[in-house]
């Protein structure tokens, strides 16, 4: 495995391995428990926590954090599966597997937060693999980094499909006093029977729902990114309605539709899994998408123009996902009303 770019341990002669760093920095863990069974977690030291964003990109952010590698949310259609290949690991299988875990992110962002070149820009978390996955349950990296910000008052957003964020409900709710807090959930579609194929290590849909209720009802405003919109699979007007039409009723200040794009290393991943399962499907894929990673203008336009005017039917507008947003006090709840639902963290 190539773990170039990760490691911040110099050697005994105080220099860093010019190609990998040795294998004696990095520790592989596995665990035998249920949740993890199957998982093997590559526990790295970082030399960097911030990436800055190409200037090419469609990103409306220049700067991210991301504490893990890999994911196992296990998404078919993961856009981030090609940069396991940079690590020599499998876009496939391998991403849902091998993980990459940066020990040392909660320390590392807080040393970089406090150097005098840094100028206070915004961090977005959460835009290449889920910062919430079921790793952070074990490894807690999320509430130091969360920390880190709140205390150098630094603006940041986090997306995420896991209701694990709640854990740290009260550390964003403090970051939120002193800095702009943008927090969006990612949901698709509400489909239960294509969620358990093409998503089968996130939490349903509804569960997602029930964070940005529960968000809501703690006062910190959360958006959905309903991406992605799966062509001939979720994008039926009438699936189109009942997700937007659950997105309104969990309370969410905006919904932003994504069409699946399919970039190099998710794309064969993805075609494997469809000839699988929707093997009728394959040649309208091809053609669809036929011209590169995106599918055509018309089409995205016209999911866009679909999901707006239900959006504006139930009383949501949209939305840039992904970008700041102050969170607003809570509203005092008077004293008959109910506690907030309660999730369980899976």
């Amino acid at each position: 495995m190539r773990w170039e770019n990760l490691s911040a341990e110099p050697d005994d002669h105080g220099r860093t391995d010019p190609a990998l760093f040795g294998a004696d920095a990095v520790i592989t863990r596995t665990f035998d428990t249920p949740e993890f069974r199957g998982i093997t977690f590559h526990e790295v030291r970082a030399r960097s926590i911030l990436n800055r964003v190409p200037g090419a990109s469609r990103m409306p952010f220049e700067w991210t954090v991301n504490p893990y590698r890999g994911c196992t949310h296990a998404c078919v259609y993961c856009f981030a599966r090609k940069t396991h290949s940079y690590l020599d690991l499998d876009t496939g299988l391998g991403f849902d597997s091998q993980i990459v875990v940066k020990v040392n992110a909660p320390e590392l962002l807080r040393r970089q937060l406090g150097s005098r070149r840094w100028q206070g820009e915004h961090i977005a978390m959460g835009t290449n693999v889920d910062c919430y996955q079921r790793a952070e349950g074990r490894y807690r990296l999320m509430p130091g980094i969360i920390a880190a910000l709140r205390d150098h008052a630094n603006p940041f957003s986090i997306l995420t499909k896991g209701t694990l964020i709640l854990r740290d409900l009260d550390l964003l709710t403090d970051a939120a006093r002193v800095t702009d807090v943008g927090i969006s959930v990612s949901v698709g579609f509400t489909d239960t029977e294509l969620w358990r194929t093409v998503e089968p290590g996130t939490p349903a849909p509804e569960r997602r729902l029930d964070v940005v209720r529960t968000l809501g009802d703690h006062g910190i405003g959360c958006g959905v990114l309903m991406a992605p919109v799966i062509p001939f699979l979720s994008d039926h007007p009438a699936q189109l309605r009942a997700t937007v039409r659950a997105i309104a009723a969990s309370g969410a200040t905006s919904v932003t539709p994504l069409t699946l794009h399919l970039r190099p290393g998710a794309r064969e991943w993805f075609m494997a899994w469809l000839e699988r399962e929707h093997p009728h499907l394959v040649r309208r894929y091809e053609r669809l998408y036929a011209d590169g990673a995106y599918a055509p203008k018309w089409y995205q336009r016209r999911i866009t123009r679909q999901v707006h005017e239900l959006a504006q039917e139930y009383g949501i507008g949209p939305a840039r996902a992904g970008m700041p947003r102050r969170i607003r006090e809570p509203e005092p709840a008077p004293p008959t009303a109910p506690e907030p639902t309660q999730l369980s963290l899976i």
